[in-house]
C-alpha cells in the first residue's frame, strides 16, 4: 500500500504477502481520521480490520467490508459465527466500553468493544452519511426489505423509509440447515403444502458453489425462484461449500488448485447429510442446475459423478479455465504455464492432458444454455463442450440464446427459461407430467 505525495513520489505504508492470494475487501485501505492506515487483512483465521497493522476486530467476527470511520469507531459489515447473517457493527477504536453486543478476546490485542448497529437478524446493508446510517435489511421469514434510519449517537432508530415494493406472489419457505462435518450452510425448499411421508421427492440441487457467490442467506426473497422450482414437484437443496464467502480465509483457500474436487465434494456431502435428515428425498432421482460457476459445477457433477447425479441443467458454463478471465482464474488456480496439471484436473475435458480425469459412466442427459452475446463466459465454452459430447455420443441438448449476455435480465426470456428447464428435468428424470 503506497501513499502518493503531491509531487508524485510515493512511500510504502504497508506490505502484505500471502502464499495463496490477497483478498481485497470493499472500503479499504483508507486513511482514518487520525491519519493512520485502515485496511482489512487475514489474521489468525479471520478477516480483520487493521489500524496501522494492529487488529481491532475480535475473534468470532469475519469482516466483509469497511463502511466508514470516525474518531471513535470503525463501522464494518461482518458476520459472526453464522455466515448466512450479515450485520453492521461498530468497533471501538478508543477502548471505551459501550452498550450493545460485545465480543471480547483476540490474540495479541486488548479485547475490542463491538456494538451491533443493525437490529435485524438477517442480511443488512448500510450506508453512512455524517452521523446517520441508512440500513436496508432483509429477513428469512418476511418478503422484501425494510429501510431504517439510525442515529449513530446512541444508536437510536429515528425513521423508516416506506417501501413501494410489491409483495411477491410466491411465499418462500426455506428450511435452514447445517450439514455434515464441515457444517455446510444449506437451505431446503419443499413443495408448498407437501405432507412429509406422503411421497418421495426428486431432488434438485441449485448451487453457485464457487468463490464470491453466497446463495444461502437470511433473506426471504433470495429463495423465490427456488420455491417456484420446488412447487413444480422437487425438493430443492441449495448449499454453500468451501470457497463461498463469510467463513474466513481458511475456508476461502480450501478451493485453491481444486475447483473440481472441493466444490463438487461439498455438494455431494450436503446432499447425503440432507437425505439423512429428510428421508423423503429420493436419491435415485437427483438433478443439478447452475449458472456460470454453477454451470461448470453442474456439468462436472454429471460427468464425474453420474452415480450421484442423474441430469443437469448447465447454464453459461466455464468448461476449461484456460479460456476464462485471467485475473479471476489465476488467483485460485495459479498460472497455467506454471501448473498445467492443475488446469487439466479442473477442466471438463478428458483430453486436457496429464492430470485430467476421464468422463464416467453411465451417461447422463444435460441441457446446456448459453447466451451468444456473453462477454464473460464466452459461447466458445459451450460450443467446445457440445462438440466433445457429440463426438463421445453423450446425450445433451444445447439452447443458444440470441442477443443474451452472461445473465438473462429480460423477463420473458427468464420466465421461459425456467419453464424449459423444468420440462427437461421432467423428461430426464422420467417424472409424470403435472396434473
Amino acid at each position: 500500500v503506497l501513499a502518493v505525495q503531491p509531487d508524485g513520489s510515493t512511500r510504502v505504508l504497508a506490505e502484505e504477502t500471502d502464499d495463496a492470494w490477497y483478498e481485497f475487501l470493499p472500503g479499504a485501505p483508507v486513511w482514518s481520521p487520525s491519519g493512520t492506515l485502515a485496511r482489512i487483512a487475514a489474521r489468525d483465521g479471520a478477516y480483520r480490520l487493521l489500524i496501522d497493522d494492529r487488529a481491532v476486530t475480535p475473534d468470532g467476527l469475519q469482516v466483509r467490508a469497511l463502511l466508514g470511520l470516525d474518531a471513535e469507531y470503525a463501522y464494518v459489515s461482518a458476520s459472526f459465527e453464522d455466515p448466512t447473517r450479515i450485520h453492521t457493527v461498530r468497533v471501538s477504536l478508543t477502548g471505551q466500553s459501550g452498550a450493545g453486543q460485545s465480543d471480547a478476546g483476540q490474540s495479541g490485542t486488548e479485547p475490542a468493544e463491538v456494538e451491533t448497529v443493525s437490529t435485524v437478524d438477517g442480511v443488512n446493508a448500510t450506508v453512512l452519511a455524517g452521523r446517520l446510517a441508512v440500513i436496508v435489511a432483509a429477513v428469512i421469514d418476511q418478503p422484501n426489505r425494510r429501510a431504517t434510519i439510525v442515529a449513530l449517537d446512541g444508536l437510536k432508530q429515528i425513521g423508516e423509509i416506506a417501501s413501494v415494493s410489491e409483495t411477491p406472489v410466491i411465499t418462500a419457505r426455506p428450511r435452514e440447515l447445517v450439514l455434515g462435518d464441515k457444517a455446510l450452510r444449506a437451505a431446503l425448499l419443499l413443495p408448498t403444502g407437501y405432507v412429509p411421508g406422503s411421497a418421495k421427492l426428486p431432488v434438485l440441487l441449485d448451487p453457485y458453489g464457487g468463490p464470491h457467490g453466497q446463495m444461502v442467506v437470511g433473506s426471504h426473497n433470495a429463495y423465490l425462484s427456488a420455491q417456484w422450482l420446488a412447487d413444480q414437484g422437487f425438493a430443492v437443496l441449495i448449499a454453500d461449500g468451501r470457497g463461498t464467502p463469510g467463513r474466513g480465509p481458511i475456508w476461502d483457500r480450501a478451493v485453491r488448485h481444486d475447483f473440481a474436487g472441493a466444490t463438487l465434494e461439498d455438494q455431494i456431502d450436503a446432499l447425503s447429510a440432507a437425505a439423512e435428515q429428510f428421508p423423503d428425498l429420493d436419491l435415485g432421482r437427483v438433478a443439478i442446475r447452475g449458472w456460470s460457476y454453477g454451470g461448470y459445477l453442474s456439468a462436472l457433477a454429471v460427468l464425474k459423478r453420474p452415480d450421484v447425479f442423474h441430469a443437469a441443467v448447465v447454464g453459461a458454463p466455464v468448461t476449461d479455465w484456460r479460456l476464462y478471465d485471467t485475473g479471476y482464474t489465476e488467483r485460485y488456480l495459479g498460472h497455467p504455464s506454471d501448473v498445467p496439471e492443475v488446469y487439466n484436473a479442473n477442466s471438463l475435458f478428458p483430453e486436457a492432458g496429464p492430470g485430467a480425469w476421464a468422463w464416467a459412466e453411465p451417461r447422463r442427459p444435460m441441457m446446456i444454455i448459453h447466451g451468444l452475446a456473453d462477454d464473460n463466459v464466452v459461447a466458445a465454452h459451450t460450443l467446445r463442450l457440445s462438440s466433445a459430447l457429440l463426438a463421445a455420443g453423450r446425450p445433451h441438448e444445447v439452447l443458444p440464446l440470441s442477443g443474451v449476455t452472461h445473465m438473462t435480465p429480460q423477463d420473458v426470456v427468464a420466465e421461459n427459461l425456467l419453464l424449459l428447464q423444468v420440462d427437461f428435468l421432467r423428461r430426464a428424470l422420467a417424472l409424470p407430467a403435472p396434473r
